[in-house]
C-alpha cells in the first residue's frame, strides 16, 4: 500500500528539484505523445529546446525570446505575490486583454500626434485597465465573500468578448475597408513600442520586466509587506494576530496581479502584437501560471521560468511548421509541464510511504 505522511517540515531539497525533475518528467512523457503522433521524439524536443538557441536561424530566435518571455514574466510575478498569500487570481488573461483595449484606446483616441508623451499615458491606462477589471472578483471576495478563482475565471470570457466588439467596433480602423482589428501601431511612432536594440527583441515590456522582477524580490525579502504576504499564505491565523488584514491583502494582490497583466497587455498591443484584433490574446495570462509555479514563486526564478516557457513557444511554432507537429499538442506538452510540476511538488510536504497504515 502506498500512502503519504507529512513531513515536518518542507523539504529544502524537493522545493529546487521539483522544476527539474518536472522538466524530465515532461520530456519523457512528452515524447512518448509525440511518438503516438507518428513524430520522432528526439527529433521534436530538439526542435523545441535546441534549435531556437543554437540552430540555423538562432541568432534571430534569441530575440524572440525576449518577445515572448517579457508578457509572461510580467504576468507570473503578479501573480506569484497573490499565490504566496493565499489569494488565488486565475483570470490574468482578462486582465491582460483589459490592459490592452484600455491602453490602445487612449492611444487611438489622439491619433495621429506626434506628441511622445502619448505613450507613458498609454501605460498608464493599460495597468489600470488591468488593475480595474482584477477589482471585480477582488471586491466580490471581500464584500460577498464570492469565490475568487471562479469570477476572475469568468471574466476571461467576458473581456474576450469585449476583445471582439473592439476589434468590430468601436475601436475598428476606419481606414481598414471593414475587415476587423484597430489601427497597426508600427504606423503610429508616437504610441509605438519598437525594438530598443535593434535585433535583440527587447522593447520596454522587457526592461519593465526585469525592474519588476528586481523591485518584487526586494519586497519579499526585505520589506514588511513582503513579509505579510508570506505570513499569510504559510500561517493566516498567524498573520492576523500580526495586524494583517485579509480583505486589504487581497485587494492590493489583486489590483498588482490584475496591473501588472493590464501592462503585459499594453506592451504587446503596441509592439509585436502591433493591434488589437479579435486574436490578440494567445494565452499569456494562463501561460503565466505555469511560470509563476515552475519559478517557485521565486521573481529571479520567475525570469528564468519565462525564458523556458518562451523557449517552448519559439520552439514549438518551429516544430508545427518544420514537422507539421499539431498546434493543440504543443499546448498539451505545456500542460503537461504544470501537471508534473503540481505533482511532484507533493513531495516537499509530503513523503511516499510504502506499507499499510501506521
Amino acid at each position: 500500500m502506498i500512502r503519504l505522511e507529512r513531513r515536518a517540515s518542507a523539504s529544502r531539497f524537493w522545493v529546487w528539484a521539483t522544476p527539474v525533475v518536472a522538466v524530465a518528467l515532461t520530456m519523457i512523457f512528452g515524447g512518448l505523445m509525440f511518438l503516438l503522433l507518428g513524430k520522432n521524439p528526439v527529433e521534436v524536443i530538439r526542435t523545441i529546446f535546441w534549435d531556437p538557441l543554437f540552430g540555423e536561424f538562432a541568432w534571430y530566435l534569441r530575440g524572440q525570446l525576449l518577445v515572448k518571455a517579457g508578457p509572461l514574466v510580467l504576468i507570473a510575478i503578479g501573480l506569484s505575490l497573490g499565490f504566496r498569500a493565499g489569494i488565488w487570481n486565475i483570470g490574468a488573461e482578462g486582465q491582460y486583454i483589459m490592459g490592452a483595449i484600455v491602453g490602445a484606446a487612449v492611444g487611438l483616441a489622439f491619433f495621429p500626434t506626434e506628441n511622445r508623451w502619448i505613450f507613458p499615458v498609454m501605460v498608464i491606462a493599460g495597468a489600470f485597465g488591468g488593475w480595474a477589471w482584477a477589482m471585480i472578483p477582488a471586491l466580490l471576495k471581500t464584500r460577498l465573500n464570492t469565490n475568487e478563482i471562479l469570477v476572475s475565471l469568468m471574466l476571461v470570457y467576458v473581456a474576450q468578448v469585449i476583445l471582439a466588439m473592439a476589434s468590430t467596433g468601436f475601436l475598428r480602423n476606419p481606414e481598414g475597408s471593414g475587415f476587423p482589428g484597430s489601427r497597426n501601431f508600427s504606423n503610429y511612432p508616437a504610441a509605438g513600442n519598437p525594438e530598443l536594440i535593434a535585433g535583440s527583441g527587447l522593447h520596454w515590456g522587457g526592461v519593465t520586466a526585469i525592474f519588476v522582477a528586481i523591485a518584487a524580490y526586494v519586497l519579499l525579502q526585505r520589506h514588511i509587506l513582503g513579509f505579510q504576504i508570506k505570513l499569510a499564505g504559510q500561517a493566516p491565523r498567524a498573520a492576523r494576530l500580526h495586524g494583517v488584514v485579509p480583505q486589504r491583502l487581497i485587494v492590493l494582490c489583486m489590483g498588482i496581479s490584475g496591473a501588472l497583466a493590464g501592462l503585459a497587455g499594453l506592451f504587446e498591443v503596441t509592439g509585436p502584437a502591433g493591434q488589437i484584433s479579435i486574436d490578440f490574446n494567445v494565452g499569456y495570462g494562463f501561460t503565466a501560471i505555469i511560470v509563476a509555479f515552475l519559478g517557485r514563486l521565486n521573481p529571479l526564478g520567475i525570469v528564468l521560468a519565462g525564458l523556458i516557457m518562451a523557449l517552448t513557444y519559439i520552439g514549438g511554432e518551429m516544430a508545427a511548421t518544420n514537422l507539421g507537429l499539431p498546434s493543440a499538442a504543443v499546448q498539451a506538452f505545456q500542460g503537461m509541464l504544470l501537471f508534473f510540476l503540481l505533482g511532484v511538488d507533493v513531495l516537499t510536504n509530503y513523503r511516499i510511504k510504502l506499507g499499510g497504515a501506521a
